[in-house]
């Protein structure tokens, strides 16, 4: 496994990030057959040996919390562990952290993210009075917090949020669809890189939206949001990743699957040794004709 620097923080990453849904048996209010803390766990001890070394995860991920809290007993001083708030409020987010403390068998957390910023209106709310980035910054004071990022789905909300604090690291979809179609993280891409913070790749696996609930719900890929491409099609997963390293991620974060995770794993050495190059845009120009009518989807 290759290991990236990560902006300013001083972490070396793995380049593929473990992503905590993984761990999830109830996602979505779903049962997902054959999850659960024996295949955590299994899951786990699989990364870690292929030399994972970030972990990241939410309380809005099911159940994940509680059983990769409990896989990483034994690595814990040997990883970064990620996680994240939804909560806007200084009084929601301290609930929250305790509680993701408690699960995850921690005393801090190496990244520490306001979560799943979606529009000017809701970043200015946690910077508000008795906002949850009064708790955060002061975490991150004590200790408790060693990086403190932001994750978004809105690059117009992105840049405000770093107009208001300069946070280390992004979590962003750098999606080669999104991108292709809409320049979508062209602008964030370049202000993460001039101030230096490290960049978590989202979405680099996806190839589209689901076209509807019944394709995600009958699809191997329940838990993701968006249709993952297929593994069997190498050559394009692997133009989906060179492409999202291309744009300037530090590193990917597969779905919340673990077929994904493991195809990213396997294959992520020779992405970086090979960068993108003509095949790739051709096999990605040629895909972007097939989804055409599909490339303004929101991820």
């Amino acid at each position: 496994m290759q290991y990236r620097t990560l902006g300013r923080t001083g972490y070396t990453p793995s380049a593929i990030v473990y992503g905590g849904i993984v761990s999830a048996k109830n996602f979505g209010g779903a049962t997902i057959p054959g999850d659960g803390q024996a295949m955590s766990d299994h899951h786990v001890e699989w990364a870690i040996e292929r030399g994972i070394n970030y972990f990241d995860v939410a309380p809005t991920y099911g159940d994940a919390q509680k059983f990769l809290g409990n896989s990483l007993k034994p690595y814990r001083d040997k990883v970064y562990l990620a996680c994240k708030t939804k909560e806007r409020t200084a009084e929601g987010a301290k609930r929250e952290i305790e509680e993701s403390m408690k699960l995850l068998h921690t005393d801090h957390f190496d990244i520490y993210q306001l979560h799943e910023v979606s529009s000017i209106a809701d970043i200015e709310s946690a910077f508000a009075p008795g906002g949850c980035m009064e708790l955060l910054t002061q975490l991150k004071k004590d200790g408790v917090i060693r990086q403190l990022g932001f994750s978004a789905h809105s690059e117009d909300a992105a840049m405000r949020a770093l107009e208001l604090y300069d946070y280390d690291t992004i979590l962003f979809p750098v999606n080669w669809l999104m991108n292709k179609s809409k320049g979508m993280g062209d602008r964030i891409l370049k202000a993460a890189k001039e101030r230096n913070m490290g960049v978590i790749g989202m979405k680099a696996f996806v190839e589209r939206a689901w076209d509807s609930e019944e394709e995600q719900r009958n699809s191997v890929f329940p838990k993701s949001w968006c249709k993952p491409f297929d593994i069997d099609d190498e050559a394009f997963g692997m133009a989906c990743m060179r492409y999202a390293l291309k744009l300037g991620a530090d590193v990917l974060v597969p779905p919340g699957n673990f077929e994904s995770f493991s195809f990213g794993v396997e294959h992520i050495e020779q992405c970086l040794a090979e960068p993108f190059g003509p095949q790739d845009e051709a096999i990605l120009n040629e895909r972007f004709l097939i989804n055409k009518g599909r490339e303004f989807f929101q991820i």
